[in-house]
């Protein structure tokens, strides 16, 4: 982020998993359902209500899934010139406004290999055969590229 800054532009991160729906909500099929896993969990319409479509100010965090309540974050004013960084799992193909997307390709391999528990991966099949996530995205990147340099370069 420090070209960004040498730029003169803010960069607002925001993690997609700080926007999840309450633990309720989330495991009302199961603690292991893929599906759910996949398409249920993020509150899209809390990301998009209070980061992406907000005008002038940004919510950082809404809910602590570990603890499963409020963040209870501050709403903050979104400087002149911000970039915002959105990262999280699944986020494509749902109609997210954004003006350049990014997707890390991982193997199903790779995921295991990362820890991704065995049932989770077929919500990240299922993600690739329907939404074609390397096929919507602006760029496309394994991360073991990213991983390895100190300066990312788009």
């Amino acid at each position: 982020m420090g070209g960004l800054t040498a730029a003169g532009r803010a960069a607002l991160r925001v993690s997609a998993g700080e926007f999840l729906r309450p633990a309720g909500e989330r495991l009302q099929h199961g603690r292991e359902d893929a599906e759910a896993f996949r398409a249920g969990w993020l509150d899209e319409g809390a990301l998009r209500r209070e980061v992406l479509e907000a005008d002038g100010t940004w919510l950082p965090a809404l809910w602590d899934a570990g603890r499963d309540r409020s963040a209870r974050r501050a709403r903050l004013p979104v400087p002149a010139r911000a970039v915002l960084l959105v990262d999280g799992l699944f986020l494509l193909g749902r109609g997210l406004p954004a003006e350049l997307t990014v997707h890390l390709a991982l193997s199903a391999g790779a995921l295991a290999r990362r820890g991704t528990p065995a049932w989770q991966l077929p919500a990240f099949s299922a993600y690739e055969l329907g939404v074609r996530p390397g096929e919507v995205c602006d760029v496309r990147s394994r991360p073991a590229r990213w991983c390895n340099s100190s300066r990312v370069t788009l």
